[in-house]
């Protein structure tokens, strides 16, 4: 497949993506499903990984993406292939924008996976209180710990782990496809377009 093909068929898988990040950061703001205080909403949901990270400045590199089969270029210097390597080219600075939203997304998750939900537990067990009852992720494997734990809103903690897990693993995927498309477009901007065939259109 031509670099430029293969350069759309990634904007095309990028695009989907961003959609999921940015719906489960929405979703992130409505615990358990229940709309909450601003301020009883766990801290990273606010740093908009999703809707940032992984959402608008992923649009960017897959917008680009999906323009490089069809890109034009006239060509410089009396060389018609001189424009499409340049496109691709400059798709690798894209590419890179798209690697640090996707990586803040991954560590904004990351961390948020770590330090648990923020939810209304038990405070030296009779007073409620909001805060973060979970450290260092001691809930992941404690499925008694994650049921008891936090009273309010109900089912917090899976709702918490299961957007923020999808929010990390749509990142991940994002950037590979990222990394994948700045090989692409080295090999792109050094062979042209197809470097089985030339630089033919």
């Amino acid at each position: 497949m031509c670099s430029g093909g293969f350069a759309r068929c990634l904007g095309f898988t990028l695009i989907p993506l961003c959609i999921v990040c940015v719906l489960c950061n929405i979703l992130l703001f409505f615990p358990g499903g229940k709309s909450v205080d601003s301020k009883n909403i766990t801290d990273q949901v606010w740093y908009f990984g999703g809707i940032l990270g992984s959402g608008v400045l992923m649009i960017f590199p897959a917008l680009v993406f999906l323009g490089l089969k069809n890109n034009d270029c006239c060509g410089c210097c009396g060389n018609e292939s001189c424009g499409r390597r340049f496109a691709m080219l400059s798709s690798m600075l894209f590419a890179g924008i798209g690697v640090v939203g996707a990586g803040y997304s991954v560590i904004v998750s990351a961390v948020a996976i770590n330090r648990g939900p923020k939810c209304s537990f038990f405070l030296n067990g009779t007073t409620l209180d909001w805060g973060y009852p979970f450290s260092n992720g001691d809930y992941l494997g404690n499925a008694t710990l994650r049921d008891t734990v936090c009273q309010e809103p109900a089912g917090v903690v899976p709702w918490h782990l299961s957007l923020f897990s999808v929010l990390l693993v749509m990142g991940l995927i994002q950037v590979a496809l990222c990394a994948f498309q700045v090989i692409n477009g080295l090999l792109g901007a050094l062979c042209g377009d197809c470097c089985g065939g030339g630089d033919e259109h």
